[in-house]
């Protein structure tokens, strides 16, 4: 695995994060910003960790993937398994208040499914940690694998 970074650029971070957030700037503020990342994105206010949530695209989504999330997402594109991603994402969302985020590791989308049904039902105040954890996990893995 890849040493993480010493410093890294607003434009890089965003890479790994999917946007430049307020949060990623900060973070390129950070002498060792991924390693940073685990401590302070619990540390935002919570519209802070919103907006870095929905940075995220929704698992399942089909259109407006960056390379990334694409290849990380695959292309086991069941349709029955695409619309119970894209009905039980809306029903995480209306729930939770921001956008279900999980760590794919290259699992099919059915295994990624069992997983959102399981957090849909958690304590939002438990699944938002989860998430904002998962958040970063996702970030340090794509650095890993530049």
């Amino acid at each position: 695995m890849r040493e993480l970074p010493r410093q890294l650029s607003a434009d890089e971070l965003a890479e790994l994060f999917e946007a430049r957030t307020g949060f990623v700037e900060r973070l390129a503020q950070e002498p060792d910003p991924l390693g940073r990342a685990r401590t302070l994105v619990h540390e935002l206010p919570h519209a802070a960790k919103v907006e870095v949530l929905a940075a995220h695209p929704a698992i399942g989504q089909r259109s407006g993937l960056s390379a990334r999330s694409r290849a990380e997402q695959g292309d086991d594109a069941d349709p029955a398994v695409l619309e119970e991603l894209e009905r039980l994402n809306r029903a995480y969302e209306q729930r939770h208040g921001f956008r279900f985020v999980v760590f794919v590791d290259r699992r099919p989308k059915a295994d990624v499914l069992a997983v959102l049904r399981e957090r849909v039902e958690r304590p939002t105040a438990d699944e938002l940690e989860t998430a904002l954890d998962e958040l970063v996990a996702i970030a340090v893995d794509r650095w890993a694998r530049r």
